[in-house]
């Protein structure tokens, strides 16, 4: 009889740490540090739930971004990752992503 492997649970801090794999190709910083990153919902059979938005709603990388995080998000482990795009509140970046952007 075949072993059947048994799923690890996934945390929040394994999607985190598979959201700082995506880097914003405009900014150079990765997204969750940027502050894009509104919610992460963990659901049944390691599936995931992403609430995001981008720098602004024009965001030319924004359908790269979204696949980016699918990708680093499945290598993760999770599955079914479901990515919500949303503009409020709008995005502003904290005064350290600012002192790393150069935004003093």
């Amino acid at each position: 009889m075949p072993k059947t492997k048994k799923s690890k649970k996934l945390t929040k801090e394994n999607a985190e740490d598979a959201l700082k794999k995506v880097i914003d190709p405009e900014l150079g910083l990765d997204i969750f540090t940027l502050g894009l990153i509104y919610g992460i919902d963990l659901k049944e059979e390691n599936s995931i739930h992403i609430k995001m938005t981008f720098t602004s709603p024009m965001c030319p990388y924004g359908p790269f971004l979204i696949e980016d995080i699918k990708k680093h998000i499945t290598d993760a482990g999770f599955s079914n990752p479901h990515v919500e795009v949303i503009f409020t509140p709008p995005w502003q970046p904290t005064k350290e992503v600012r002192m790393m952007l150069g935004l003093n």
